[in-house]
């Protein structure tokens, strides 16, 4: 009898996570049992971020190696940073562009879901366009104001050339990925990004050292590479977005300018990318100001400590984003009361995921930190940091889930005011202080981050309980 049970338990999770992986758009996510449609939703996406920050990791682990690491591996860092401003539109527009067609399909108009998807892409096209031209012919200027020094500048521009030339993939990757999410098909989104991060891999070697007739491009083979496997990620995205069997049938009548449609999205949207963008001006403003106080290595510890935390703190957003098509979905379908135990669902498998992360990084932090760099100081600093900064984790987990469910819901301004407050108010005055006035340099920067990030979490909980996100119209 027991050994029955068991089989059939046994069972009933290899069909879901066989369901997950594979990804099933006919399940409906507004009725039957919501830990399966959040694990159903989580696992693809889970896989997704990861595949994300494998991409800084992997450019991190073979620049690490080169002769003058410590320059190398401050360039990587300090244009990631700039780059999460890309990152800012790219979520914002995909954040806009989940909520709408994950609350369209709620409704069941799968046709209106994929022309807002369409329309999505024409705003985030003409707004990245410009900022990745200014990105190409300013791109050693940025460096010496993030804090770099005229030498590492000089080292590393062209690499930063490259990455924010190729915006235009990158929030291709992320918007389309945010299409699929919010009709339900989180699994193409991480297929997408498993291709890309593969090619990534196996040419970032072949780009960097040399290979045959492939010369050896140094820094900047590594930005050759990631730019390929992201195209490579693209060009699967748009293959199924055309021709794909899903719930989303695709036309090139779709692209052709909706304002009425795009007004729509902009309102959503606009709130959603000043959001990100906060977040990613504090996180540029605390890049610069250890480079300042701590110098190259200082730059390059801190770089290191943060690419690791992201490497966990994005699979914790993939699960989290689970809550964001939930609520769309269920709030279109006028399911209130299945909204909010979506939110309490993902909330908890979130923080038991990032207390086990916690647990993990200040036991192993430092053998985790020797495998991507071998200069000694480099390894102290970054050890210091990622320890501190992780001990917030677990209320990370539960902010997330929260901003999730607030943009979900199609209410972006909540944490907007969030961030701002948060962030601007309190993060970046903090971290001043503490590294300025009280002497502690970085160190005063990475005890900011998890209390500025506790405070932040702390306000969504109170703006999520007032349920102003339950009235939102998308």
């Amino acid at each position: 009898m027991t050994e029955t049970i068991q089989k059939s338990l046994f069972s009933k999770i290899y069909t879901t996570l066989k369901q997950a992986i594979k990804g099933d758009e006919s399940f409906d996510y507004t009725a039957g049992s919501i830990k399966k449609a959040v694990i159903l939703l989580a696992i693809p996406m889970v896989l997704e971020m990861m595949m994300e920050s494998v991409f800084a990791l992997v450019d991190l682990y073979f620049v690490g190696h080169l002769e003058h690491s410590s320059f190398a591996i401050q360039t990587v860092g300090l244009t990631e940073s700039v780059l999460t401003i890309i990152y800012s539109v790219a979520i914002g527009m995909s954040m806009a562009a989940t909520a709408v067609v994950a609350r369209r399909i709620g409704e069941k108009d799968p046709v209106v879901a994929a022309k807002a998807g369409m329309q999505a892409i024409i705003v985030a096209f003409l707004i990245i366009s410009v900022i990745s031209i200014l990105g190409v012919i300013y791109a050693k200027e940025i460096l010496i104001l993030m804090g770099a020094s005229l030498e590492a500048a000089e080292h590393g521009y062209i690499f930063t050339q490259i990455m924010i030339g190729s915006s235009l993939v990158i929030m291709l990757l992320f918007l389309i990925n945010g299409i699929f999410r919010g009709a339900g098909n989180a699994a193409i989104a991480m297929k997408s990004l498993w291709l890309a991060n593969i090619c990534n891999i196996i040419l970032c070697p072949i780009f960097i050292n040399g290979f045959g007739p492939i010369p050896a491009f140094g820094l900047t083979g590594a930005a050759i590479a990631t730019t390929l496997g992201r195209s490579t990620g693209v060009l699967y995205q748009l293959y199924h977005l055309f021709f794909g069997n899903g719930v989303l049938k695709i036309k090139i009548s779709y692209f052709i300018p909706d304002f009425k449609q795009i007004k729509a999205l902009v309102k959503i949207a606009a709130p959603g990318v000043l959001q990100f963008v906060i977040a990613s001006c504090s996180w540029i403003f605390l890049a610069q100001l250890v480079a300042t106080t701590g110098g190259d290595h200082g730059s390059a510890g801190y770089q290191t400590a943060l690419r690791i935390m992201m490497f966990f703190i994005l699979p914790a957003w993939g699960l989290s984003n689970a809550a964001a098509t939930l609520v769309g979905q269920n709030l279109g379908a006028k399911q209130i009361d299945r909204a909010e135990k979506s939110v309490y669902t993902t909330a908890r498998y979130n923080v038991i995921f990032m207390a086990t992360i916690m647990l993990i990084t200040l036991c192993l932090g430092k053998y985790i930190v020797s495998f991507f760099t071998n200069d000694e100081l480099v390894k102290t600093i970054a050890v210091e940091a990622l320890q501190i900064m992780s001990v917030g984790f677990i209320f990370y987990g539960i902010g997330m889930v929260l901003i999730n469910t607030f943009n979900g819901a199609g209410d972006t301004w909540t944490p907007t005011g969030i961030n701002f407050f948060g962030f601007w108010l309190f993060q970046i005055p903090l971290a001043y202080v503490l590294a300025k006035h009280f002497n502690m340099g970085p160190k005063g920067v990475f005890i900011a981050i998890p209390v500025a990030e506790t405070a932040i979490t702390l306000a969504s909980i109170f703006f999520y309980k007032r349920g102003k996100w339950k009235r939102i119209q998308v």
